[in-house]
């Protein structure tokens, strides 16, 4: 199908964050690190769309918001990339270690700390987040 633009797919996002209650400017930042607003990325690791989700983490997403999501929609990848990092910058201990476990997963981060890469995508999405 026809994905939209980067420019429609960060206001996607921007509208989506709004309305679920997060950061818009973090959820931007997760994207342009991610995917660059892409929604037709997918990943070595089958991570989906401009938010890079995870099959089983886009179960996850849809048991929080209550319905299925499709990841390969856009609106719907939004909806779980953003459900997701509200889920954990609600249950991380810092900010920071919200954002560590989009990457790396909360699980990861309290047991093991965070992975040099970790640390890397978490400056990265510090630096994003001030473009929004």
């Amino acid at each position: 199908g026809k994905a939209p633009s980067k420019a429609q797919m960060q206001q996607i996002i921007r509208d989506t964050a709004v309305s679920m209650g997060v950061d818009p400017s973090l959820a931007l930042a997760h994207a342009q690190v991610e995917s660059g607003f892409d929604q037709r990325a997918v990943s070595p690791a089958n991570a989906i769309g401009a938010m890079q989700v995870i099959p089983s983490s886009g179960e996850w997403a849809s048991s929080l918001v209550g319905r299925n999501l499709n990841l390969l929609d856009p609106y719907d990848n939004a909806t779980a990339g953003v459900a997701i990092i509200k889920q954990l910058q609600a249950t991380a201990s810092s900010k920071d270690q919200g954002i560590a476990a989009y990457y790396q997963g909360l699980a990861g981060v309290r047991k093991n700390g965070m992975y040099p890469d970790t640390k890397n995508y978490v400056a990265k999405v510090k630096a994003a987040q001030a473009n929004y």
